[in-house]
């Protein structure tokens, strides 16, 4: 069931086993007792507003955060009681881009690559092709400081990839990306799961994880409310929607098909309707509660 926030599909070929995390800091909990997996070769998200705990559930799950209680498992090991092994198999590209920026980009992966014990040996046959393939070429020799903002983030990423993780962890990937940096990092992700890295990220934008994401969770006030692929999301909510706009407002209703949709548009007479798909936003505002739309009902 897509609402269903439990152990879904735990021990079938899941690279990434979450069971009842939670995260305090203080009085504050950051993270509520969550449970989900990320399945191998799949493109997961974390959807949810800034604040919402997806960063600190990242930061723990990475072991760059201590859990207050619960459990993780890393492609089959704990990373409590088999931290290292967990972290070898772990990349992570942080929302804020921990490269040096006083480096070139070559200097920065070079010294990446000696933090991931890959040998002077092994450089240009094994490090050099994976900073090419994320076209970096033409940038090797420019330092961090002077590139924009998707550059950046992709030198970041080719550093978190190194050392060929099981799973690659992206925070907020795009965010502060103009709409170009954007797309051309949604085809480096698109690319890299191709190649078989299993990503894991987070993100508050809609259509990103839209775009991207086999399955996404859906997270608020640092608790999980649904998991499923985009499409078992919009059904558990209706999958057409119908806007009557009057005046200033605009009300919605879900519908179960759209014969169901086109018929109640059609009952209520001489107004401005429109009948659409429903969206990933949609479903965010019903299973959050979003109050950004005036008079928002359920006819299903």
């Amino acid at each position: 069931m897509t609402s269903d926030c439990s152990n879904d599909g735990m021990g079938k070929d899941s690279i990434v086993e979450v069971s009842d995390l939670t995260v305090r800091f203080g009085d504050f909990t950051a993270v509520d007792g969550v449970s989900f997996n990320v399945r191998r070769g799949e493109v997961f998200a974390f959807l949810g507003p800034n604040g919402a705990g997806k960063t600190t559930t990242i930061r723990t799950i990475t072991t760059i955060q201590r859990a207050t209680s619960g459990r993780v498992v890393i492609d089959g090991f704990d990373i409590d009681t088999h931290r290292l092994e967990a972290r070898r198999r772990i990349g992570i590209a942080q929302q804020h881009i921990s490269l040096d920026n006083e480096l070139t980009v070559a200097q920065n992966i070079r010294h990446h690559a000696m933090l991931h014990k890959i040998p002077r040996s092994e450089y240009r046959t094994r490090v050099l092709p994976i900073a090419s393939g994320l076209g970096l070429d033409p940038y090797m020799s420019r330092r961090v400081s002077d590139l924009s903002g998707g550059w950046k983030r992709r030198a970041a990423i080719t550093c978190a990839i190194l050392h060929e993780p099981s799973v690659l962890f992206l925070d907020e990937p795009t965010a502060g990306l103009d709409t170009q940096s954007r797309h051309i990092l949604w085809d480096l992700v698109r690319d890299l799961n191709a190649g078989g890295t299993t990503v894991f990220l987070t993100t508050h934008y809609m259509d990103e994880a839209e775009a991207l994401c086999d399955r996404v969770a859906i997270i608020s006030s640092g608790r999980i409310s649904a998991i499923g692929t985009v499409d078992e999301l919009r059904e558990s909510v209706g999958p057409y929607t119908v806007e009557v706009t009057e005046g200033s407002k605009v009300a919605v209703t879900r519908h179960p098909t759209l014969e169901d949709a086109r018929a109640y548009a059609e009952s209520l007479g001489d107004v401005l309707c429109n009948v659409r798909l429903t969206n990933l936003e949609d479903v965010f505002l019903d299973i959050s509660g979003g109050k950004c739309l005036v008079d928002h009902r359920c006819h299903r």
